[in-house]
C-alpha cells in the first residue's frame, strides 16, 4: 500500500475534531488550516483526539 496516497486521501477527508477545519501536514504533524491547532502523529498515524490537540495560537 502506498502511504503517500493514503495521506493524501486522509487530508481530503479528515477534519479537526474540535473545530471541523481542514488539516494539512506540517513538520510531522497535522495542523488546522488556520494554524490554531496541531495533532501529533504516532508511527505515521494521526492522533485526532480533541484532548490531544496542541494550541499553536493564543
Amino acid at each position: 500500500m502506498d502511504t503517500d496516497i493514503d495521506m493524501n486521501f486522509l487530508l481530503e477527508v479528515a477534519r479537526c475534531p474540535r473545530t471541523g477545519r481542514r488539516l494539512h501536514e506540517d513538520g510531522g504533524r497535522l495542523v488546522t488550516d488556520d494554524g490554531a491547532l496541531a495533532y501529533r502523529m504516532d508511527g505515521g498515524i494521526p492522533v485526532l483526539l480533541p484532548e490531544e490537540a496542541e494550541e499553536l495560537k493564543s
